[in-house]
């Protein structure tokens, strides 16, 4: 999707939405070297927060007409649900869970993620 955006957007959102989606998949590796379930959920939480940084970019990519097919975005946006609720299930799942501080995505509106 960041490929198709135009030339004036290579420093600003391509960029931006590129380095969230790497974010989300760089934090739940690093999260998963051993380390305490307490440490772990931190990490799984910033990979969370990453994707709905990169759901957001998807947002402003439709709503600026940058990339015309809807199906395509409708389904990162499902993927992106499903990627949302596993990660959520993970650090649920965690041993520790007094450490665990849930995402308050209360803001961003009713079909946003979890």
């Amino acid at each position: 999707m960041a490929e198709n955006l135009p030339r004036s957007e290579d420093y600003n959102l391509k960029s931006q939405v590129t380095r969230a989606a790497t974010s989300i998949a760089l934090n739940i590796a690093e999260g998963s070297q051993g380390q305490s379930d307490a440490e772990q959920g931190r990490f799984l939480g910033m990979a969370i927060r990453s994707l709905i940084e990169t759901v957001a970019c998807q947002q402003i990519i439709q709503r600026r007409g940058y990339f015309k097919d809807e199906d395509l975005l409708k389904k990162a946006y499902d993927d992106s649900q499903v990627l949302a609720k596993r990660l959520q299930s993970f650090r649920k799942s965690l041993s520790n869970s007094q450490y665990q501080v849930r995402e308050d995505i209360s803001g961003y509106g009713d079909d946003v993620l979890i």
